[in-house]
């Protein structure tokens, strides 16, 4: 029976691939305010703003291609069961190959009633030639279609799948995540006694337990992991 790993990814694994982070010195809220592109309140007071800001990073998004790190997570599946529980909105892992992903924090390229947001029949996949969302556009039950992200503020869906995920891991790979945005930061609370953690991110990461990181980025850090989880498989 193949080992369960569970991989949690945060910004910094799509950097490489040419995606701004959100936090660091010149990421993305130092040139849209959170407030006003990433709350409901945001959303309230001017969903035109919000939707072409989401416009503009799905037309980023399309542009980018999935790194070696992300290509390396997707190899792990030929020699473990893996889950990637990921607080990244883009959709890299899938493009390079992961099958089991799981989206915190919701995904770009979908979008939704902002009734309902978890309503499946008024959430619509968009594609390369259609990801543009022209403002005003409305969902099928007449509310105004909303990026399918979960916004500051609100609940995070997922969030006790991923717990249970991780409570079930052999082995948790961290990669890319400061560890400061709850709840996806608590989710190292929930691994079992004994079972190994790796984090990955080239600067120091203070994760309150015991960690091994390397302190590498996403690309050269999953390179010297996967070597030895399959060497040592």
């Amino acid at each position: 029976m193949k080992k369960r790993i569970v991989v949690l990814t945060g910004a910094g694994m799509s950097v490489e691939s040419g995606l701004k982070t959100f936090r660091d010195a010149d990421g993305l809220w130092e040139e849209y305010p959170v407030a006003k592109v990433a709350t409901h309140e945001g959303w309230e007071a001017d969903p035109e703003l919000v939707t072409n800001f989401y416009n503009m990073l799905r037309r980023k998004c399309w542009g980018v291609k999935p790194n070696e790190g992300h290509r390396l997570v997707a190899e792990l599946e030929k020699h473990f069961d893996v889950t990637v529980v990921t607080q990244n909105v883009d959709n890299l892992h899938e493009q390079a190959g992961s099958s089991h992903v799981v989206h915190l924090h919701g995904e770009l390229m979908k979008v939704c009633s902002s009734r309902d947001v978890d309503d499946p029949r008024y959430i619509r996949q968009l594609t390369p030639d259609d990801c543009q969302i022209e403002p005003g556009t409305r969902a099928g039950d007449g509310s105004l279609l909303r990026p399918y992200i979960v916004f500051f503020g609100e609940a995070v869906p997922n969030i006790s799948v991923a717990a249970d995920l991780v409570q079930q891991a052999d082995i948790l790979i961290i990669i890319g995540t400061s560890l400061v945005v709850y709840p996806a930061a608590g989710l190292i609370h929930y691994v079992r006694p004994g079972v190994p953690v790796y984090l990955i991110d080239p600067s120091p990461v203070s994760a309150g337990r015991n960690v091994e990181q390397i302190q590498k980025g996403a690309s050269e850090g999953m390179r010297i992991l996967y070597d030895r989880l399959t060497k040592e498989e």
